[in-house]
């Protein structure tokens, strides 16, 4: 529970002269953050203004000027940047989750510990996160690679716009 702690704290600093803060949370964290942000309602009397969706058209949006006072990225690499870019507040950028990429179907017994059904090519389509705005997406491309199974799914691979989508 200390990353909710942090999370609070954070969006607590950044709505202190404000009633609303806006945070712009990448699409794999929306459950938790709508739980969040209930509590942080519940917890300071401020709003979080939640925007859904890929880091990295978050990253566009906030070095175009985008109102955000929190970013919750998907990633490690793109807040780095925004800090690089004099777009952050120096010192505040911090883990506060770690995610893991998995195989999932909706039907049982498709997918194994050892996810042969990519080897079988035993399916109809592979969604993935665009690689080239959500770091899952990336993710999934790099595994996929070292596995030397990109060229065998690749007429399978459907890609959402954020890992919600895929």
């Amino acid at each position: 529970m200390r990353w909710f702690a942090g999370l609070l704290a954070l969006m607590a600093g950044a709505a202190a002269h404000a009633n609303e803060v806006q945070v712009a949370v990448a699409a794999n964290f929306t459950a938790p953050m709508q739980k969040i942000a209930a509590e942080f309602a519940k917890d300071t009397g401020h709003k979080a203004v939640l925007a859904f969706g890929a880091t990295g058209k978050f990253y566009a949006q906030i070095v175009n000027g985008a109102p955000f006072e929190v970013l919750l990225a998907a990633d490690d690499e793109t807040p780095a940047k925004l800090e690089v870019a004099h777009q952050t507040v120096p010192g505040t950028r911090f883990t506060y989750a770690t995610g893991k990429l998995v195989l999932w179907s909706a039907k049982d017994g498709v997918v194994d510990n050892q996810g042969q059904v990519l080897k079988t090519g035993d399916y109809a389509h592979l969604a993935i996160a665009n690689p080239k705005t959500a770091p899952y997406g990336t993710a999934a491309i790099e595994t996929l690679t070292k596995l030397n199974l990109l060229d065998r799914v690749r007429g399978k691979l459907v890609q959402g716009e954020n890992i919600a989508q895929a």
